[in-house]
């Protein structure tokens, strides 16, 4: 395959992750409410995983296909991306509102799962155990968000599901949830396809290629709903959607390399990789922790230059340590 080849190929399954997982959370919402599952429900797990589709597709057939430096760079390069990138861009557009729940389990929920992996990735290796453990984690992170949307359920009836979301018949739910689900499908094995030729072409690794391309092309639609969020005046939700799918990145996508192809790390990532996710995703926190004298703690505009000026300066040292200068 050649290089050219395997550009369009790449931007082709882009696009299909995008449609898939647009037309996959929606027939799944649209669904859920058939089957009586409340909104606040459907919102807290179906969009959850929805949102991070295209990264578990992705890292599973990576590492199906033996790329599993692919498959965990593609983890830990969307985290960066979802921090340096998207909130950046997104405090850019508007300051972003931290609400007291973020502080009190977002966050913290988020720092958990950072410490548990570098924990489990200390060693060198992410094993078929690591793998377990994580998706443990992910597990129980899900049941205690569904308890905790129960009782603020039946606190105050808030749905979580986009107001925009129409309430399909169950017949249209079902072909949307499909066809969403084999478009993710097709789109993540040409992605992984053509991002592996791609980066025999430009003779780098298959982890830098995770973190960077693979990475981006997989963050867009955390990237563009959350920018569509903050012009909306919707600041709480661009928050949630960057914070919910690290978490998911964490515990859902990187255990997939570690059951399905577990081997040793690259000795960058924790150094490297890994300690500049764990920076930008304290960061945030601790710079909403500012006071303020009027209104509510804010990621704001000059906090997002910083972070955007952090995910440049992190592509700027993986290109200098892929090429050696």
């Amino acid at each position: 395959m050649s290089l050219g080849l395997a550009l369009f190929g790449a931007i082709v399954g882009f696009a299909a992750l995008v449609w898939g997982a647009d037309r996959f959370v929606l027939g799944s919402a649209s669904g859920a409410r058939h089957i009586g599952i409340p909104p606040r429900i459907v919102g807290l797990t179906v969009m959850a995983v929805g949102t991070s589709a295209p990264e578990m597709l992705v890292s599973g057939l990576a590492a199906g296909a033996g790329a599993g430096g692919m498959a965990l760079g593609n983890a830990l390069g969307s985290n960066i991306t979802n921090l340096g990138l998207v909130l950046g861009a997104t405090a850019l557009v508007t300051p972003v509102v931290v609400q007291r729940r973020a502080f009190a389990r977002d966050f913290p929920m988020l720092f958990g799962a950072v410490m548990i992996g570098a924990l489990l990735l200390w060693d060198g290796e992410l094993s078929r155990l690591d793998g377990v453990l994580l998706l443990v984690g992910l597990l129980v992170s899900l049941g205690w968000m569904v308890v905790e949307g129960v009782k603020q359920t039946r606190i105050a009836r808030q749905s979580l599901v986009p107001p925009e979301a129409p309430n399909l018949p169950m017949g249209r739910s079902m072909f949307l949830l499909a066809a969403g689900l084999v478009t993710l499908l097709v789109g993540a094995r040409l992605v992984v396809v053509c991002a592996t030729a791609g980066a025999h072409h430009l003779g780098v690794s298959e982890l830098v290629i995770g973190l960077t391309v693979v990475a981006l092309g997989t963050s867009l639609p955390e990237l563009a709903s959350s920018v569509m969020c903050a012009v909306r005046g919707e600041e709480e939700m661009a928050l949630g959607t960057v914070l919910g799918s690290n978490l998911f990145n964490l515990l859902a996508v990187m255990c997939l390399p570690g059951l399905i192809a577990p081997g040793p790390v690259d000795a960058q990532v924790m150094g490297r990789d890994y300690a500049v996710m764990a920076f930008l995703t304290v960061v945030p926190f601790v710079l909403a922790l500012q006071k303020r004298s009027t209104g509510p703690r804010r990621v704001a505009r000059w906090h997002g230059f910083l972070l955007l000026s952090t995910y440049v300066g992190y592509l700027v040292w993986l290109w200098r340590d892929t090429v050696g200068i």
